[in-house]
């Protein structure tokens, strides 16, 4: 041990941590870094060897020999309103919060709601202030993706652009968590089903929408494009969607809402309108928030693993930035319905 030290002129270094455990350097940097991608032998090994020698990192000079900021972005691209009104963002920090609790990477929350906004944060990650990002709530047309792609930054996204896109990604299966709400629908008898959409540039609220029309065809109904109102997953969107509908389809007697807050805003419009739910109106959500619990009646509701999707979204993206992802991975995680009072 001690003439470890001297070798390395009095502080021992990663490369005699490695020698001691028996393992690469790589191998060695990514157990101090807290990787989960080791054994749990190598692991033992590569701590007792730290523990040995006293090693202590020295994380400046680490950040600086690898151009590492030992912090990474959400980037989301909405305005502080919507942000703080959406119980699904807060869901998404909490996951991310969690995967990053044991590490030593920052968290940096950026919203992006105007095209000042977006060049001001393309000019901070130009900088390579952070060693990569997470992006939610990501729309078709966003050019974010593309600059980082550009910029050789790691990034993941909360859903998709497209079927086809290149960028690791971590979603909610949106098409059949749509299709097993519609199909409950037609279960308990309802015919005349509406749906509100979310803003449809937005690939996952074309998925729902995929799912609620493959859900009619499979039941035999009739598809009848005056029962689809599209909306932007808020509450005042829902409102709008619901009158449009009722104005269309008075006949309509179940709803299927992309959003729990959508679902929220067309309760309002029935009740206004007399109608009862779901006696004369089923409804239900997408999200399974807290509005669909605290909802009367309770809004059946279409559980999507939010947390988990930022704890995965975190778990895909420390791994590009040590480099240890051989491929993009697309990972979709399971929904489920919950059923309530609502339908």
């Amino acid at each position: 041990m001690a003439a470890a030290r001297v070798r390395s002129g009095g502080r021992p270094t990663l490369e005699e941590v490695a020698a001691r455990a028996g393992v690469g350097r790589g191998t060695a940097s990514r157990v101090i870094n807290g990787s989960p991608r080791v054994s749990a032998h190598t692991r033992e090994a590569v701590e007792a060897a730290v523990a040995e020698l006293g090693y202590v990192p020295n994380r400046a000079a680490r950040a600086l020999a690898g151009n590492r900021t030992d912090a990474i972005a959400l980037v989301v691209p909405e305005s502080e309103s919507r942000f703080f009104t959406e119980p699904y963002f807060s869901d998404i920090v909490r996951g991310v919060g969690a995967a990053l609790a044991d590490t030593e990477m920052q968290l940096l929350l950026t919203l992006v709601g105007s095209d000042r906004e977006r060049r001001r944060l393309a000019q901070y990650l130009t900088a390579h202030r952070v060693d990569g990002v997470l992006l939610v709530s990501v729309h078709a047309d966003d050019p974010l993706p593309d600059l980082l792609e550009q910029l050789g930054m790691p990034a993941v996204m909360n859903g998709r652009r497209s079927a086809t896109e290149p960028l690791p990604s971590v979603d909610s299966d949106n098409f059949e968590g749509a299709r097993g709400a519609v199909e409950h629908l037609v279960s308990r008898g309802r015919r005349s089903i509406a749906t509100i959409t979310g803003r449809l540039d937005v690939y996952a609220a074309q998925r729902r929408l995929d799912g609620y029309r493959r859900a009619l065809a499979d039941a035999g109904l009739e598809p009848d494009e005056r029962l689809i109102a599209p909306a932007d997953f808020s509450e005042e969107g829902g409102v709008r969607a619901m009158r449009e509908l009722l104005a269309r389809r008075p006949d309509v007697d179940a709803v299927f809402a992309a959003s729990d807050l959508m679902a929220a805003g067309a309760r309002q419009v029935l009740r206004e309108a007399g109608r009862r739910i779901p006696e004369d109106v089923a409804l239900v959500g997408f999200d399974d928030s807290s509005v669909a619990r605290h909802m009367d009646p309770a809004l059946t509701s279409v559980r999507q693993p939010i947390e988990e999707m930022g704890r995965e979204m975190t778990r895909v993206l420390l791994a590009e930035i040590a480099g240890e992802n051989t491929e993009r991975p697309q990972i979709v995680l399971p929904t489920e319905l919950v059923v309530r009072d609502s339908s």
